[in-house]
This record gives C-alpha cells, structure tokens and sequence, in this order.
C-alpha cells in the first residue's frame, strides 16, 4: 500500500503558510513504514528541531483503478479516518530553499498516525464531515470536508490519472488552519466527528 497526500486543500491553511491558493490538487507521497503501529507513541525524531503537526481526514481506497472519473470516484472509498501528516519543518525549508524535492520532511519513518477507520455510511453527507485534533486536551485544529477546495471525488479522479489506487491505499486529504509544533510529552487526540478515534503520546 501507499499513502498520497493532498497539500494546501484549505484556504486558511494555504494563508498561514503563505502559499498560493492552487488550481488543481497538489499531491506527495509517503512509503508504507511512515505509518505509526497501533497503541505505540511518536518519537520524536533525532534530526529535527521543529516537527509541526497537521491533522487531516484520510480516505481508504477500496479498489484498484486508473484514469477514474470524477462521476464514479465515491465507489473507490467507503471508510475514513483522521491521522497526522508530520512534517519536519525545519528540513522543508531547507529543501525549498535549495530547490530539492522534500520527502526527507514528509515521508520519514512513523511520520503518518492513522486513527481507525469508519464506515462512509456512518455520515449523511461526505461534504460535511467535522474532525478535530486535541493536544493536551486543548482543541488545535478543527475542520470539516466542507471546507476543502478539492472534495473526495475530485481528489481521487485527478490522482489517479497519475498513479494507480490499488486497494488499501490511503489518501490524506489536507489539513486545516493551525498547524503548530509538537512537543515531547504532548498527548494527541484525534476526532472524527464526536468520536475519539486515536490517541498517542510524543516521546
């Protein structure tokens, strides 16, 4: 399986890093191992100063396919959860500033904590799906899937015109407004809707 993740899918966020509002989906990838195991914390890793967090909805593909069109996209997922896109800032700006690709800050090692999956059918409408992230039990950030510029489907119809989904996939599909640093001894809580579906600790 692979993970795809969607950058700069919410206004307020693309703002607060100072970037440009994109025209189409902007996407990286991170291998298998930046997934976090269950039950276990992040560590916080030894060559960075400054890892940011970023809470974001993650869709499960559910069958392969290519070139999928935006009408029939919705059959290619039918769970979601909330994890972490961690991100060493410190190293991004570095790259960016030379130029250079930055997976080195995106795709390192347990960089991905995924809460538990649920049902699509659980929610009445896909483009109102409220999530939020607690840390040391104060709410960081809080979105909803109304409020990203490229919906599910729109998503996973441009993806795949580049990559193949294969089942068990994951899709992150950006962050809100809010992202910050995290902290040794920070205590996560993930939320999809008003159900806690992961909790973690840095180390």
């Amino acid at each position: 399986m692979k993970i795809i993740c969607i950058g700069r899918n919410y206004v307020a966020h693309a703002k607060e890093l100072n970037n440009p509002i994109p025209e189409k989906p902007v996407f990286f990838m991170k291998p298998d191992t930046a997934l976090l195991p269950p039950h276990n914390p992040f560590f916080y890793p030894d060559f960075s100063n400054d890892v940011h967090y970023e809470a974001e909805l993650v869709l499960k593909i559910n069958k392969n396919g290519r070139h999928i069109a935006e009408k029939f996209a919705h059959k290619y997922y039918n769970e979601l959860s909330v994890g972490i896109d961690f991100t060493a800032r410190d190293l991004q700006a570095d790259c960016k500033k030379k130029g250079l690709p930055w997976e080195i800050a995106k795709a390192f090692d347990f960089s991905a904590p995924v809460g538990n999956f649920k049902s699509i059918n659980t929610f009445e409408n896909t483009s109102n799906i409220p999530f939020g992230l607690k840390i040391n039990g104060d709410l960081r950030q809080q979105g909803n899937s109304s409020n990203m510029i490229f919906s599910f489907d729109r998503i996973i119809a441009y993806v795949s015109q580049f990559v193949t989904l294969r089942s068990g996939d994951l899709i992150f599909t950006g962050t809100p407004e809010g992202v910050g640093p995290a902290q040794r001894e920070d205590y996560f809580e993930l939320f999809l809707a008003d159900e806690k579906v992961l909790d973690f600790k840095v180390k």
